[in-house]
């Protein structure tokens, strides 16, 4: 329709009495600013999409990323307990910038005294921990380098000039590398492994049977360099993980002949390092329903179980498109283990669980079935698992992942004795930790600097394993349960999800990183989107990002896409803020229906609804109505609802019926922070005088 000039002014002039009438309300709007502030307006955050990554959410066709490969031959002295090792470090340019020097990550350092991690704690409290009492009478860990050389095309030798600089080695190269060439550098390393170290990863322990060492951010690794950050070389203080790139490992590991080694990758050489009874006893595993053992308890330990010889003995493995390198040795391990196929005669997926005798009779109970079942939740709700085995290894790291290996803990007490919560913990601890395999090892997110898009996302899927491993699973170990996350939302001292990983507190970096992302990808995918609907999404994000490097806006974008749906509402309240759902249904009106449009065509009755929001974030609204006979409604609203007024909202219903009660949020799925003004009565009526 063509407007006239009059009828324009006319338009204009009703707006204008109409907008008096009702104006914009916002919630947490700075009065003094006149700019747009709903919560439904564009996020500010995302970076522009370009030709590396589109505005879809997707890689765009001048995406790249590097490629490391690696040949290491480290060997292990279990009387030092010192790891050393000699690397040759293919590095792959395949940006299209040309670089002077490469960076490299020591994460070992951490040990150090003097490193950033040990001052950040302050003043000794007063009682001191054994790792304290170590450093104060100077005993020392991280790394020792002691060759550092590049090696040219005809395979000569030269030191190159290097520093370090806390937990990150800068070593420049002789020449600038150009785009689409690569350098080869050498290094030779060495530290002792820690005993409950400042890293809470890779440790040793000694149990019954003798020492057990769990090996990682063992040897140097490469730095990313990505068109996000140039080098990403943020300082390892602890808590923000590993940002790494893809390669192919070659790695040799030498340990004491009456040792047993899992690791990342697939063993070359079992036939000399493993007995022909547990070569016979790994082909009848792959083949049966139920775990095998390949190292019975009743053998553990004992000389049967080793090839004879005298002397150590080298394992080698080999692992392609990894971004780490992981492994487990000791003398004391049991081992079972099972195949696994997405499909009848389909591709072999080797399942392994090694633990010593202190983790039975739980581990051989729970672990190896854990793992099959992180294989089928995530491998449907996300791709099926693309590596040829997976394993999980018992130990004092209480859990923690790499490419095909996790480390977790859940032990029974002396006498092994254990209720049924344990048997609950080494199933949760088994689904995480194999389940980071998806993220951020295969979907490599930066967990240096965003701990949700591992940890969140992979807490999510867990809260589905969970439930499918066991359908009473305790809703209070949910990690997705909405419930669980309304005590953080209520503390002051929370801190915004999308707040980098070193900034968050410790008390409740677990909160912020797991847990409230999980819950609101629940709410996300049951109350939101629905759950046919985000499975796609999800599913098209993962798929997507495969064996590449996604940033935060590339998952935002991403579901959206695959949603068909505008939800800048949502991450904004609920990964960009602090802001708590505080729902309050403060009215509850009759009138009757014949008065208000003069017949009772839709009901004898018209309820007026009045729903404020007294928290920061705007959610949609889900009400059960019950009537005076008996039976309930559920009433869902979208949180479009309150874009044009973000604190209150007036919902009305026509019914025949009489209503006695109403309750917002009856399924506690939107994480309420105060129930009390959730809910309404009708008022019984006055007693006759």
């Amino acid at each position: 329709m063509r407007l006239t000039r009059s009828l324009l002014l006319g338009v204009v002039a009703l707006q204008s009495v109409a907008a008096q009438a009702s104006a914009q309300v916002w919630l947490n709007a700075d009065t003094s600013k006149k700019v747009n502030q709903s919560n439904f307006r564009a996020l500010e955050d995302w970076p522009a999409a370009g030709e590396a990554r589109r505005g879809s959410g997707a890689p765009g066709a001048k995406y790249w990323q590097q490629q490391v490969d690696y040949v290491i031959k480290v060997a292990l002295d279990s009387t030092t307990h010192r790891l050393s090792g000699s690397e040759r470090v293919t590095y792959h340019n395949n940006s299209p910038d040309k670089l002077a020097y490469l960076w490299f990550q020591l994460d070992q350092n951490i040990e150090k005294s003097d490193s950033r991690a040990n001052a950040m704690r302050g003043a000794l409290p007063k009682q001191v921990s054994t790792r304290m009492r170590r450093f104060l009478i100077g005993e020392d860990g991280g790394y020792t380098l002691s060759r550092v050389q590049l090696v040219d095309a005809q395979g000569k030798k030269t030191d190159a000039r290097y520093s370090i600089n806390g937990t990150e080695l800068r070593i420049d190269l002789a020449a600038p590398l150009n785009p689409a060439q690569s350098v080869v550098v050498d290094i030779d390393w060495s530290h002792e492994v820690p005993e409950g170290g400042n890293n809470g990863r890779g440790q040793k322990e000694k149990l019954k049977d003798g020492w057990e060492y769990l090996n990682a951010q063992w040897f140097p690794r490469a730095a990313v360099y990505d068109d996000v950050n140039g080098w990403q070389t943020n300082q390892f203080l602890g808590m923000g993980e590993f940002y790494l790139e893809f390669g192919n490992y070659d790695v040799s590991i030498t340990v004491p002949r009456d040792h047993i080694v899992r690791s990342t990758g697939v063993l070359q050489n079992p036939a000399q390092v493993l007995t022909a009874t547990q070569r016979a006893r790994l082909q009848q595993a792959f083949v049966a329903d139920t775990p095998v053992y390949i190292i019975r308890p009743e053998e553990i330990a004992t000389p049967a179980i080793r090839p004879a010889g005298t002397g150590t003995l080298t394992w080698r493995f080999t692992a392609q498109n990894v971004r780490d390198f992981s492994w487990a040795s000791s003398r004391g391990f049991a081992w079972d283990a099972m195949g696994y196929r997405y499909s009848k005669g389909g591709r072999l997926i080797e399942l392994h669980s090694v633990y010593p005798r202190e983790a039975m009779p739980v581990w051989n109970k729970i672990s190896t079935k854990a793992i099959a079942q992180t294989m089928t939740t995530y491998g449907r709700m996300a791709f099926e698992y693309p590596y040829p085995q997976a394993s999980n290894v018992h130990g004092a790291v209480g859990g923690m992942e790499y490419p095909m290996i996790a480390f977790c803990g859940a032990r029974p007490g002396p006498d092994g004795k254990y209720d049924k919560s344990l048997e609950y913990s080494l199933a949760a601890v088994t689904i995480h930790e194999v389940g980071h395999n998806w993220f951020p090892m295969i979907v490599a997110s930066d967990e240096r600097k965003w701990t949700w898009m591992d940890e969140g996302l992979n807490s999510f899927l867990e809260h589905y394993g969970s439930l499918e491993f066991d359908k009473a699973w305790p809703k209070g170990r949910l990690p997705g349960m909405a419930t669980n996350i309304v005590g953080y939302m209520k503390t002051k001292n929370s801190v915004p999800i999308m707040a980098e990983s070193e900034v968050n507190l410790r008390n409740t970096f677990g909160a912020n990183g797991y847990t409230k992302p999980a819950s609101g990808l629940v709410m996300l995918r049951e109350k939101i989107a629905g759950s046919e609907a985000f499975d796609k999404a999800f599913r098209g994000y993962s798929q997507r990002w495969m064996f590449k490097k996604p940033q935060p806006a590339d998952f935002f974008r991403s579901m959206e896409d695959g949603l068909g749906e505008q939800l800048n509402w949502f991450w904004r309240g609920w990964f960009y803020t602090t802001y708590a759902n505080d729902q309050a249904l403060t009215t509850v009106e009759r009138q009757d229906a014949k008065e208000l449009v003069g017949n009772e065509s839709k009901g004898t009755n018209y309820y007026r609804f009045t729903i404020d929001q007294k928290g920061g974030l705007v959610m949609p609204v889900e009400m059960e109505v019950v009537f005076a006979d008996g039976t309930t409604q559920r009433v869902a609203l979208p949180a479009d609802i309150w874009r044009q007024n973000e604190k209150t909202f007036t919902y009305g219903m026509f019914t025949s019926k009489e209503i006695v009660q109403v309750v917002l949020d009856p399924d506690q799925a939107f994480a309420d922070i105060n129930r009390d003004n959730n809910s309404w009565k009708k008022p019984a009526p006055a007693p006759i005088p």
